[in-house]
Formats: C-alpha cells, sequence, structure tokens
C-alpha cells in the first residue's frame, strides 16, 4: 500500500538575529531591505521579514542614540521595502511640551521628509531634492522659490517649519 498523502512538516520561523546586508543581494519572497538613517547606532540597510515595524529596523540598528527624537519617526508603522527611514535628533533643546514637530534643515532633508510639509507632495518634494542635488545647498530659505512649482504661498505654508 502507497500512502497518499506526506506528513512533511514546513516550519517557517523569523530569524532573531539579522544581520546587516554587507553586500547588494537579492532577498526571498517577502523579504523587506530598509536603509535605516540618522540618529542610531549603526545605520546602514537591513534585511527584515514581511510586517516588520518600524521599531523592528530601529532596534535591527542598534537602538537610538542619546541624541535621537523618539517622535521624529512612527515606531509602530510598519514599514515597505525599499524604505529609507530617518531618524531625527532632539536638537538639545527641551521639546517635551512643544506639540510642534522639529523644524526640518532643507539642505539635508529627504524626500520623505519634504512631503510631510503642507502643500507639499511627493512630486514637488522631489524636486526639491533634485534641485538642491544640482545646484548645492540652500543659502536662504527663499531661494526655495527658484524650485519649480514653488510659490509664494507654497513658501509661505512651510516657512515656520523648514530651517538651513
Amino acid at each position: 500500500n502507497a500512502t497518499s498523502g506526506s506528513n512533511e512538516t514546513v516550519v517557517s520561523s523569523p530569524t532573531e538575529d539579522v544581520a546587516t546586508v554587507d553586500s547588494l543581494s537579492t532577498g526571498s519572497a517577502g523579504t523587506l531591505f530598509v536603509q535605516v538613517v540618522g540618529a542610531v547606532v549603526s545605520p546602514g540597510v537591513y534585511e527584515l521579514p514581511p510586517d516588520s515595524r518600524v521599531m523592528d529596523a530601529v532596534a535591527l540598528a542598534g537602538g537610538l542614540t542619546a541624541k535621537a527624537d523618539p517622535a521624529s519617526v512612527n515606531l509602530a508603522r510598519i514599514i515597505q521595502d525599499g524604505e529609507q527611514l530617518v531618524i531625527g535628533t532632539s536638537g538639545g533643546k527641551d521639546s517635551s511640551r512643544n506639540t510642534q514637530p522639529t523644524a526640518i534643515n532643507i539642505n539635508n532633508a529627504t524626500v520623505d521628509d519634504f512631503d510631510k510639509l503642507p502643500r507639499i507632495g511627493a512630486t514637488l518634494a522631489e524636486r526639491i531634492v533634485a534641485y538642491r542635488d544640482a545646484n548645492g545647498p540652500f543659502s536662504a530659505i527663499d531661494e526655495l522659490l527658484d524650485v519649480p512649482g514653488i510659490g509664494d504661498l507654497t513658501l509661505a505654508g512651510m516657512r515656520d517649519k523648514i530651517t538651513l
């Protein structure tokens, strides 16, 4: 008599120790690659299982540094493949009672940072970064008016949320 079925059990468990990606590689289906930069102990690119959260990526990067601002990123958010997580710093000011987010520096802000500003969508955020990459750092806030798509109203809406 031949056995009609197999009693094989495939066990798939996430590893406890996910290592830094030291070279370009291709992950298995569903593997996420995330870059963690800013105020973490070991910035880099990390491989995580599907449905991982920002806090998981931060933990792989050695955790937050003493200068990190935990409110600069939503640690509970589920991450996406190819994402860059930027962990901001507190800036040394007592911001514990400040309900306003820390102003972003337009000379080192990412597309994601700009995208969070009022009246700035992903397309305009990409234009700002591309303009800065092509022309060098901004020397004045008003230079943002040179970026196609930014007018006086757009600049006025974000002026108190940006810095040099």
